[in-house]
């Protein structure tokens, strides 16, 4: 079983104010957890192949396409109040 001081250094570490009636409650938690934890050791997983997901997660790629501009750069440059050697002219707004 965990002791209250093991409980306080774990809670100091994960900055956790804990008052004294939480100190119990954690111990039989962690305890609790600890138990279960050793308990996992014990079975046999020799014949399990690892694994890094619970399910078989595949990548469903798309291949990447581009789509014709609906409007011309030339139309858009017609419109614009000025432009300077084929592009938009905006004020500059850094000094």
């Amino acid at each position: 079983m965990i002791t209250k001081e093991q409980v306080k250094r774990i809670a100091k570490l994960a900055r956790l104010g804990l008052k004294e009636k939480e100190i119990g409650k954690f111990q039989k938690e962690l305890s609790s957890i600890l138990d279960y934890i050793e308990k996992l050791k014990e079975v046999d997983v020799s014949g399990v192949k690892p694994t890094s997901h619970s399910i078989e997660i595949e990548n469903v790629m798309r291949a990447d396409e581009t789509e014709k501009p609906k409007t011309q750069k030339s139309e858009l440059l017609e419109l614009a109040p000025e432009t300077k050697e084929g592009y938009l002219k905006v004020k500059s707004i850094l000094k």
